[in-house]
């Protein structure tokens, strides 16, 4: 196991989930370790001083510190390594850049109003978050299940955790919001096997072998 690459993560973190969706699809073998956020271990601190994960420190010593780096390195010459280059198309990049942007602050505001330094009401954040970011979403995917087209890439998975932790602050508003293939495209993403195996409960502050995708990371249509 000390030859495998050595993931950083923390479970709920939507930019490790990514990463570690990412690695399993591509069947990447990789170790876990699942930080403790109040007491990030001392090895991560000494390859990453940003102290943030993911990270990943491959075999030859090298080290990623972005998920979508990691993605990469997982996805390129993998067996769904098309799932990396239809990623790259010029909308799918445009994409990424407002989930990880726009998108990002918004959720930011919406989920913690009291950490932002001018707080407003979060009904504000959860609006102009919809109206700039989701509704786009919404009218892309009435024409196809996925980002990309009839089966998902790099960029789906590198926007489903955000959007999951964005319809998770309440649910039940969520729900009853007129997105039905925003909310289809969310539940296919959450309910694949790929988003269980990447979901996998590690032991805190352990460097385990994390266990693979044993059936296809995506159920038929």
């Amino acid at each position: 196991m000390t030859d495998l690459p050595l993931l950083y993560t923390y479970r709920r973190c939507p930019y490790a989930m990514r990463a570690r969706m990412a690695l399993l699809w591509a069947q990447r073998p990789f170790a876990g370790f699942e930080i403790e956020l109040r007491d990030k271990p001392a090895a991560l601190l000494a390859i990453s001083p940003k102290a943030t994960v993911p990270v990943l420190q491959l075999a030859d010593g090298g080290v990623l510190e972005q998920s979508w780096d990691i993605m990469a390195w997982a996805l390129q010459d993998s067996p769904v390594q098309s799932a990396w280059q239809r990623a790259q198309a010029p909308d799918m990049l445009a994409l990424l850049e407002r989930n990880d942007g726009e998108f990002k602050r918004g959720l930011d505001a919406y989920k913690y109003p009291e950490r932002q330094a001018q707080p407003a009401p979060r009904e504000h954040a959860r609006d102009a978050a919809v109206a700039v970011c989701l509704l786009p979403l919404e009218a892309r995917l009435q024409h196809q299940p996925y980002l990309a087209g009839d089966t998902p890439c790099a960029t789906d998975l590198a926007l489903w955790p955000f959007v999951r932790q964005f319809a998770a602050v309440d649910p039940a508003w969520f729900a009853a919001q007129a997105l039905p293939a925003l909310q289809a495209w969310l539940q296919r993403g959450v309910s694949s096997p790929l988003f269980a195996a990447c979901m996998t409960k590690l032991p805190s502050n352990q460097r385990v072998a994390f266990p693979p995708l044993l059936s296809p990371a995506f159920a038929a249509p």
